[in-house]
């Protein structure tokens, strides 16, 4: 087989694979305090307009002045923030009132879905039926590679090759890591994950950890929202451009078995099984059955996982309770 095709794959697969290990690393998060947010699909379209929304109105206002990198660093914090508002609203309901986790998070990815389509439309419309970056920040987007190191054969291709984003994905999911093993605020955090009463009885506030993760769990799912829209899709809105990613990020949290650093290898398998019919074409297989499998790859891997169950890959016991202090 061709290396070029091999190496022009794995590029490809880790390239889509960007938004999904945010809508990864926030979920895995928000789950150590003991929340499942099933609303990250609402929250990445979120993200998606919003941060679309901050860059686009920025070049509109500063015309031929536009910076580049200050377009794409409004998206990054404004998609950020849009999906941080989505883990607060879920944290309202969730821990301050108490309401089920499983219907809130469904009701915000209703929520996020239709707020996002309505922004981007709106954006749509107000740039006369079509939103597209200026040259200057499609430049600094499109800026890849590490200088020198990506010329080198095949693994300059491979390695050294991507755009910032998914150098950021790659650093967060190691950061994330180190906080939830190394540091005694990450240990505070999956304590209040496993046992909301224990945490609370030694002085930890259970409430704080809950908010704190879901919200900046939510903000991390934003912006792989705003990757879709600024990035994949080179700062032009199009309707329902999530397309189901946040759905696939929430098994992947099961996939990974709750660790960051096995969520960056599942999210390039599963970045790969999305691009696999543009460089492994079958005659007579339709371009439909290629799109739907990763889905099914997700329902398989549900499937695998529940079967292997293991303690050292089981979720934390506390996910899906709401925790009652008076009930301590």
């Amino acid at each position: 087989m061709d290396i070029d095709i091999l190496t022009n794959f794995f590029f490809m697969a880790v390239i889509a694979a960007t938004p999904l290990l945010f809508g990864t690393l926030g979920e895995i998060l928000t789950q150590k305090s003991g929340s499942i947010n099933l609303g990250v699909e609402g929250m990445m379209f979120m993200g998606a307009s919003i941060g679309l929304s901050a860059s686009y109105f920025y070049e509109f206002y500063a015309g031929d002045g536009t910076i580049g990198y200050i377009a794409l660093g409004l998206a990054v914090i404004f998609g950020f923030l849009a999906g941080a508002l989505g883990g607060f609203i879920y944290s309202v309901l969730t821990v301050t009132f108490r309401a089920n986790q499983n219907v809130t998070g469904l009701a915000l990815t209703i929520f996020g879905i239709g707020v996002g389509n309505l922004i981007g439309d709106l954006l749509s419309t107000h740039a006369h039926g079509f939103t597209s970056s200026t040259e200057a920040t499609r430049r600094v987007v499109a800026n890849v590679g590490i200088p020198f190191l990506r010329d080198i054969p095949i693994l300059g291709r491979m390695l050294f090759s991507y755009n910032m984003m998914v150098y950021f994905a790659i650093i967060m999911a190691l950061l994330l890591m180190w906080f939830l093993n190394k540091t005694r605020v990450g240990l505070n955090l999956r304590a209040v994950g496993e046992s909301p009463s224990t945490a609370d009885a030694v002085g930890i506030n259970v409430t704080k950890y809950k908010y704190l993760a879901a919200s900046i769990g939510g903000g991390i799912c934003g912006l792989g929202g705003m990757v879709i829209s600024m990035v994949d899709n080179s700062g032009t809105w199009v309707f329902n451009c999530v397309a189901g990613r946040g759905w696939i990020a929430v098994a992947l949290v099961i996939f990974a078995a709750w660790k960051p650093s096995r969520a960056i290898f599942g999210a390039i398998l599963f970045g790969g099984l999305s691009v696999l019919r543009l460089y492994f074409p079958l005659d007579g297989v339709p371009a439909q059955v290629y799109d739907i499998v990763p889905y099914a790859a997700t329902i398989f891997a549900l499937v695998l996982t529940s079967i292997r169950k293991s303690k050292e890959s089981a979720q934390p016991k506390a996910c899906g309770t709401n925790y009652f202090r008076e009930e301590r």
